[in-house]
């Protein structure tokens, strides 16, 4: 792969080429990507879904919005920093072309804030709720009515994947989505691959799917226009990451490392000394003891590890990306930056610990469990309504119901799993207090 063409421009139905020094410095392409995407109804939704615990009514508690923006911002450092790298390295990306390191840095933080922007309500749960829907619940009917791999794209369902039909879906008067550049698209697509096969080796980019079967189209064209590498795997195209989503990825796990941690112990979920003392592990090299001693609140405490330790984690992320790129533009390079850094055994602690004290604590299992159940129950509704429509046989209940949700999805499509996919995008669409609200109502428990 090279630089130049990752770096590439290009939107969605652009006719000419788009040159870097020929860009607007006011308000250049890969900022407008950032733009289009906070303005976006699916990105304001995040407010409303989980990050940590599901329906929280606690303010400091991160939802998939502020975790978005906190990613988006740790992305967008950790892109300057490699840029700067990558053009001392590679002068003519800068002299001749006219790229410059701030672009690297844009770049990140755009797909960054559009890492989570196709996650159901409810956290990574939501996503399983709606494949269990489809794999062992009712939606099992289905399964001989489908392609292997369109039954496996609903039995798996994947935000990432859902992600990139929410960014690149032409709607009626809206060709192609938000129409962002195939350089931001490249480095969202975190998974370069389709459903099936599934996890054909044990390499990061393999470990789930990027696209559902309705986007392979365009999907392969932004893979062939940034230049990724093809391999061939079990008889089916699969794609190389595009280099910056090692950076995406690495400001994610940054963010849920330490941030995460951070609203256990805001929650009590987490002892503060015992907490304190593993953050102080991640740090012990850069930080200012003295200054630490002075500070007298849990909060103040909690806010200068944080921050020491996000900054530690950026620059050796940094350094490894730089260290391994020419594995990483070759396709070789096979694992989360974060798994190859020199803190990996203190990052595994804070994440056991989370694990153990905040995922899986009581709250969190609750509330998964009434998800669930929320997810289930209007996925059965909506597609009962939709079958019942196409075999003309709908009753008046089915009629009301599409009545009330139809315009949401398509329910006249002649084609099985287009209806399918779209019913479950509009689930997933969902922020947790809608879809709780939706339950309600169906359930006559609310009016």
């Amino acid at each position: 792969m090279n630089w130049e063409q990752l770096l590439s421009l290009k939107r969605q139905g652009d006719r000419n080429k788009r040159l870097r020094k020929e860009q607007d410095e006011t308000r250049l392409g890969f900022e407008v990507d950032y733009d289009r995407i906070i303005f976006s109804s699916a990105f304001r939704s995040l407010q409303d879904k989980t990050q940590v615990i599901p329906l929280s009514k606690t303010s400091f508690v991160h939802t998939r919005l502020t975790h978005s923006l906190e990613v988006s911002v740790v992305g967008r450092s950790l892109g300057r920093v490699v840029g700067k790298k990558i053009l001392e390295k590679h002068p003519h990306l800068a002299a001749v072309h006219g790229y410059q390191f701030n672009d690297f840095g844009a770049i990140v933080a755009a797909a960054a804030l559009a890492h989570d922007i196709g996650n159901p309500p409810f956290g990574h749960s939501g996503e399983k709720a709606i494949g269990e829907y489809f794999k062992t619940g009712s939606g099992n009917r289905y399964k001989g009515q489908l392609t292997p791999k369109q039954y496996q794209d609903l039995i798996d369902f994947e935000g990432n994947a859902n992600g990139f039909k929410i960014l690149t879906e032409s709607r009626e008067g809206i060709e192609g989505g938000l129409r962002l550049s195939y350089a931001t698209l490249g480095a969202f697509m975190k998974y370069p691959k389709e459903s099936l096969p599934k996890k054909p080796t044990s390499h990061i980019a393999h470990k789930k799917f990027g696209y559902f079967q309705n986007e392979t189209s365009f999907f392969k064209e932004v893979a062939e226009e940034v230049g990724l590498l093809q391999y061939q795997i079990d008889d089916e195209v699969t794609y190389s990451r595009h280099p910056l989503t090692f950076l995406v990825e690495a400001a994610d796990d940054i963010c849920y490392t330490i941030i995460d941690f951070e609203d256990g112990i805001n929650l009590g979920l987490i002892e503060e000394e015992y907490a304190l003392e593993y953050l102080i592990k991640l740090v012990k090299d850069t930080i200012n003891t003295s200054k630490y001693n002075k500070l007298t609140t849990t909060a103040d405490r909690l806010s200068y590890l944080r921050a020491l330790a996000i900054n530690t984690l950026i620059g050796e992320a940094a350094s490894v990306f730089i260290e391994h790129e020419e594995a990483i533009l070759s396709g070789t390079f096979d694992m989360a930056l974060i798994d190859k850094s020199k803190y990996e055994a203190q990052i595994d602690d804070i994440i056991k610990i989370s694990v153990a004290k905040i995922y899986q604590s009581q709250e969190v299992t609750e509330k998964e469990i009434a998800g669930y159940e929320i997810l289930a129950t209007l996925l059965d509704r909506y597609c009962v309504a939709t079958d019942n429509f196409n075999k003309g046989e709908s009753s008046n209940y089915d009629k009301l119901i599409l009545r009330a949700e139809g315009m949401h999805f398509d329910y006249t499509n002649e084609d099985l799993y287009t209806r399918l996919i779209g019913i479950s995008n509009y689930v997933a669409s969902l922020t947790d207090g809608n879809a709780l609200l939706k339950f309600q109502k169906i359930k006559g428990l609310q009016i």
